[in-house]
């Protein structure tokens, strides 16, 4: 497409914005960091310490977080995402506007920006290269019947599943070998080159999923030293995320925007249904999914956790269906706290909050590298140095701070500025050509 006519594009006004989704996008953002935050803060196998101490307070902070939050927020954004890619393709199309060139040229700036958060401010944790990769995909779906597109969830669910077997069953077919191998080597029998290789395999294997305490701490020391050290130990785990374990991550992503995609079809993000299918849909979702998610905390509650406990659980089980029951209760929780947010709005209720969270949302892409440039400077060891410093239950008062900053900063910034500024510098890619910034007066004056 002729660069002259691209630049002829226009992002959408201000006016054409949708608050409902706005919102939803405001919440998940805010929610994306109570699952990052640990990331961000603790070492591997954190949660060992705590994970069968009822009396502990880390305990029942990370039971009320993975119960009502874990997986649901990422499954808000990705959903929301979804959306997006209909809103932005529609409103080119009816424009005239040529939508194909503008939607490739924007995720693929979003590709870049993925990789320059992973590989510059060595966040290990990025969602952008890979939302950038897989809305590609979902556009394909773009036309497809809503009836279909909700399809993608149960279908994903199960290949997810079964992809994940495969890749479990791999790694326990490495141990079992590993474990003849070395059989063999303590009765000083001769080993073959393949029984030779088992064992390095393993090893590489154990050291990349499965470290112990010394190579844990080695880690973390790096996690406290300067850039460089942080860089040394990051890029290497982010790489291997977005290459050859990248294929295990597409699917699920994919199926949660083509849901996104259903929902904006049917109205239900945009408010379109009735409070009665909306309190239905929330009563059903809690009905059913918190029962499956606390059945699905309390089985991993009484199982040991720890390197052995791992390994022996591999050695002893070909494959855990329990892993079935996350889909469906993160599915099933994520539709009805949508459900409940959807129906404040459409009461009034709470109205500085919601207008609050529409502008956090309406920045989600600032708002999200912000966070990253907050945890990276207060936790690594080229900022702060807190890596490992906190309790568990002391990374949310972090992550309260970082929420009331952005929730009251976001909407100030949106008085007198039309975009966040990266999402200014993502237009202006996208459209090849610089957006106005700055409000006018009596643009300042609505917004007040």
């Amino acid at each position: 497409m002729p660069a002259q006519t691209l630049s002829k594009a226009q992002p959408v006004a201000q006016a054409d914005r949708i608050q409902s989704i706005d919102i939803l996008r405001g919440i998940a953002l805010l929610g994306i960091l109570l699952m990052n935050i640990p990331g961000f803060a603790m070492p591997e196998r954190y949660s060992d310490v705590f994970h069968q101490d009822t009396h502990s307070i880390n305990f029942w902070t990370d039971a009320v977080i993975t119960v009502l939050f874990e997986g649901k927020m990422r499954a808000l954004f990705s959903m929301v995402f979804g959306a997006g890619i209909l809103l932005f393709v529609m409103r080119k199309a009816q424009n005239g506007q040529p939508f194909k060139a503008l939607f490739f040229r924007r995720m693929g700036w979003l590709v870049l920006f993925g990789l320059i958060h992973a590989h510059v401010l060595l966040w290990e944790g990025d969602i952008l290269y890979g939302y950038g990769v897989i809305g590609m995909l979902a556009f394909i779906f773009r036309n497809m019947k809503p009836k279909y597109l909700v399809w993608a969830v149960p279908i994903v669910a199960i290949l997810d599943f079964t992809a994940s077997t495969l890749f479990y069953q791999n790694i326990r077919g490495q141990r079992l070998a590993y474990n003849s191998a070395i059989a063999l080597q303590k009765q000083n029998k001769p080993l073959s080159k393949q029984q030779l290789q088992a064992i390095t395999t393993w090893r590489a294997t154990e050291k990349e999923f499965l470290p112990n305490k010394t190579e844990i701490a080695a880690h973390t020391r790096s996690m406290k030293s300067d850039y460089n050290g942080v860089a040394s130990y990051i890029r290497p785990l982010t790489w291997g995320f977005q290459t050859k374990y990248f294929i295990f991550l597409i699917w699920d992503v994919l199926a949660l925007m083509m849901l996104g995609m259903a929902l904006y079809k049917w109205g239900f993000m945009t408010g379109g249904w009735t409070a009665t299918q909306y309190r239905l849909t929330a009563l059903v979702g809690y009905g059913v999914g918190l029962p499956l998610v606390m059945l699905d905390y309390y089985h991993d509650y009484r199982q040991a956790h720890g390197s052995a406990a791992s390994i022996h659980y591999l050695e002893t089980h070909a494959m855990s269906w329990w892993g079935l029951i996350y889909p469906f209760q993160r599915i099933l929780l994520v539709m009805a706290h949508a459900s409940v947010l959807l129906l404040m709005v459409r009461a009034g209720v709470f109205k500085g909050l919601t207008n609050r969270l529409a502008a956090v949302g309406q920045m989600a892409f600032t708002n999200y590298i912000m966070q990253t440039m907050f945890c990276t400077l207060y936790f690594f060891g080229y900022g702060l140095n807190k890596f490992a410093d906190l309790q568990y239950y002391q990374l949310y008062y972090v992550v309260a701070v970082i929420w009331v900053i952005q929730l009251i900063v976001s909407p100030v910034w949106l008085k007198y500025f039309l975009f966040g500024p990266l999402e200014w510098l993502w237009r202006s890619l996208t459209y090849w050509q610089l957006q106005p910034m700055r409000r006018n007066a009596q643009q300042i004056a609505v917004a007040v």
